[in-house]
């Protein structure tokens, strides 16, 4: 079997260092918020291209602190997307905030710039942009958006880390940016994890604030703040892994180029890529009206798939309270016809042509 992740591979590909870390860091006595973490945010905020990183717990948390950081309060609206997973909007939702979704483009399936300014409202507080399965969203007509109406710009980083926008790495454009380090994701933790980064000292230092009880002074709490830290082991981890994500990237691009180039024209679409930008490949995301049919026979060649995502935020049950069925005819019809091939940088070059020679079989099947 052919999975659709394979985390092991990669694991094992640098157990030595990964085990160094680790040892490391229990022979510390250390293990929250020491000298691990503080290199880590150095290091990460370094290779973004930003001034500051400030780590927490996971990559929900990351968005309720940037929002938070930026003042958003009960009443504000942030507008972001339904084919997002629901960690964005449920981030919204923690900082206070009611989310106001728009429609996606279908060949992209990123943010539909064009509709964003009619969502705005006097309420608006920010726009949460998600660079969905490693591609950047087309920022600048948002910032333009955003000096006119005096809102901020949150980014979306949790699939995108090293998608560039215009020769920069996205998170370091917009007023602040979200990642997380959830395992399977292009730099992951053993773990949960995340960051906040921003060019922003005041936004960093709130940020910190934030993340830990609202605490200049151990036990005093200048403003009221939660608790979501990156513990050192997942910064040692992490600090490991950064070293290799360049690398790692560049296999996926290339994996990336091998299935685009194999997979032949039918149909199954293949994904867009932008040309403001230079894609990571999180997920590699085709779409298809078979699509159930199209998993199933690739269950039957050994090769593995997932749905990125099944259900748009606003039919879910717990958010169907933000729109009604058909405010959002893309997304809705996306949702229907997506599937993720397998992606990660330890997929060899010939178990990705055995997905391409799958799909092709299928569509050869009729």
């Amino acid at each position: 079997m052919i999975p659709v992740f394979d985390l092991q591979r990669q694991t094992e590909s640098i157990r030595g260092e990964l085990d160094e870390a680790i040892g490391r860091v229990l022979s510390s006595g250390r293990y929250i918020l020491g000298e691990e973490v503080a290199a880590f945010e150095r290091e990460f905020a370094e290779w973004v291209g930003t001034g500051h990183c400030v780590s927490v717990g996971n990559g929900t948390d990351a968005i309720v602190v940037a929002l938070r950081a930026l003042g958003v309060q009960p009443g504000d609206e942030v507008i972001t997307v339904p084919n997002t997973a629901v960690a964005t909007v449920a981030a919204i939702e923690l900082a206070g905030a009611r989310p106001v979704l728009v429609d996606v483009r279908s060949d992209t399936q990123l943010m539909d710039v064009s509709l964003v300014e009619q969502a705005i409202s006097s309420r608006t507080k920010a726009i949460v942009p998600v660079h969905l399965f490693g591609q950047a969203v087309d920022l600048d007509p948002l910032i333009a958006l955003a000096q006119t109406h005096n809102i901020f710009i949150v980014e979306d980083c949790a699939q995108a880390h090293g998608a560039t926008y215009k020769g920069r790495r996205v998170g370091s454009i917009g007023h602040v940016a979200s990642f997380s380090f959830y395992p399977t994701k292009n730099l992951g933790a053993l773990g949960d994890g995340g960051a906040v980064v921003t060019n922003d000292s005041t936004l960093a230092e709130r940020a910190r604030l934030i993340r830990q009880y609202g605490w200049r002074e151990r036990y005093v709490s200048d403003i009221e703040g939660l608790n979501t830290r990156l513990d050192e082991l997942q910064a040692a981890v992490l600090r490991v892994k950064l070293r290799y994500l360049d690398e790692w990237n560049t296999a996926r691009r290339e994996l990336a180029m091998r299935y685009s180039y194999s997979i032949g024209r039918g149909n199954v679409a293949l994904p867009c890529a932008m040309e403001y930008g230079e894609p990571v490949y999180h997920l590699y995301v085709v779409q298809t009206s078979q699509r159930d049919a199209l998993a199933a026979h690739l269950k039957s060649r050994m090769v593995g798939t997932a749905i990125h995502y099944p259900v748009p935020i606003h039919l879910q049950p717990a958010y169907r309270r933000l729109a009604a069925p058909g405010c959002f005819p893309v997304a809705e019809r996306l949702a229907k016809t997506v599937l993720s091939l397998p992606m990660y940088p330890e997929l060899s070059q010939e178990e990705a042509q055995r997905v391409a020679d799958a799909i092709n079989e299928f569509m050869a099947l009729g």
